[in-house]
């Protein structure tokens, strides 16, 4: 099999994992938002813990995959940048949403969970809160402006109790 083969593979092997991220994310988004919030709540604690691990075990074989990428590839290739630019955006990105999930927590919310895409600059916030105020909105909104330069419109708020 040839290079261009096998990186053409890794690169479907690569989307396919997002896509799946994705929809793993709308579906747990629409439990919370047809009415279901108990589902959710109930196992609020665990809905995070949960998350988390399954983003950092998608991410790190998503990492993996890029890592034979870049092994496979020629250095100064196209393949080769296309691998290491975004091996580096998948770090940048978890670095910034650990970063925002703790300046949410040291606010005062129990917990919370940030998604950055990769593809857009769209931001999703995951908050454990009973009751979320328009004054802490617009905190999370200015957290995540301040350290990630994402503006308001871009932002996703959804609240869990």
């Amino acid at each position: 099999m040839s290079k261009k083969k096998k990186i053409i593979i890794l690169s479907c092997m690569v989307a396919l994992l997002a896509v799946a991220a994705v929809f793993n994310y709308v579906f747990t988004t629409e439990r919370v938002s047809s009415g279901n919030a108990q589902t959710v709540s109930a196992g609020a604690s665990n809905y995070f813990a949960q998350y988390r691990t399954e983003r950092m075990n998608t991410r790190n074989e998503e990492i993996l995959q890029l890592d034979s990428v870049i092994n496979a590839a020629e250095n100064n290739s196209a393949e080769y940048a296309e691998a290491l630019n975004m091996k580096l955006s998948i770090t940048s990105n978890t670095e910034k949403e650990m970063l925002l999930e703790s300046l949410i927590k040291a606010y005062g919310f129990e917990d919370a969970v940030v998604v950055i895409g990769l593809e857009s600059n769209n931001v999703n916030v995951i908050a454990k809160s009973g009751n979320l105020t328009t004054d802490d909105a617009i905190a999370i909104y200015t957290i995540i402006n301040e350290e990630a330069s994402i503006s308001p419109e871009n932002v996703k708020i959804i609240p869990i109790s």
